[in-house]
């Protein structure tokens, strides 16, 4: 999705920041935010399924791509909640997901979006947040692929099951802490948009 302009524009970008089940979740949540697609992108094969990617062999990142309207959460902030919701210093995995499909990466479409993802990490690593520094791959989104839908909407369709409450729980609750004047205010978490697959 290209930036619209216009009142009610929006833009999008996808990032991936291991599981897309935890990313798209906590993006379903912040204000601002119109859409969380989960899906694949920055690999070599078209169209690959979630089998395919889970090889490792195909290049893809589970990843989610966020539309959101720029004049309720900017860029830059966006970029600030998806550092600090995931561990951007380990390579290739995320807690207990390990494989190039868990990497950390931002999937920009424009040479602006791909300055803010560098300032927002040169901030960070000012700031020494982490205690390693910064391995988020910078890259231009050559082709993002949803996800099939089984996928969509994951830890809102299955807030009991193991994985959710280990992982995406735990991590939710964290993200409602650092970034409680960013949330949603007792809205419905964000539409996730329906497309065959």
């Amino acid at each position: 999705m290209t930036p619209t302009s216009g009142p009610g524009a929006t833009e999008s970008i996808v990032l991936a920041g291991g599981c897309f089940w935890c990313t798209e979740a906590v993006f379903s949540e912040l204000r601002g935010v119109r859409s969380v697609m989960p899906g694949y992108a920055g690999g070599s094969v078209a169209n690959p399924s979630y089998e395919q990617v889970c090889t490792g062999r195909t290049g893809h990142a589970e990843a989610v791509e966020v539309v959101f309207d720029p004049a309720e959460v900017s860029l830059h902030d966006l970029l600030v909640v998806f550092f600090t919701t995931h561990d951007p210093t380990t390579r290739d995995r995320q807690g207990p997901d390990a494989g190039t499909q868990y990497r950390s990466a931002v999937f920009y479409r424009t040479p602006e979006q791909r300055a803010t993802a560098e300032s927002v990490v040169r901030e960070i690593t000012d700031e020494q947040i982490y205690p390693r520094p910064v391995v988020t791959e910078l890259t231009a989104l050559n082709a993002f692929y949803p996800a099939e839908e089984y996928h969509r909407s994951y830890y809102r369709r299955h807030p009991e099951g193991g994985y959710c409450q280990a992982v995406i729980a735990p991590k939710l609750a964290k993200f409602r802490k650092a970034h409680a004047a960013r949330l949603l205010a007792g809205e419905a978490p964000v539409a996730y948009p329906t497309t065959k697959r």
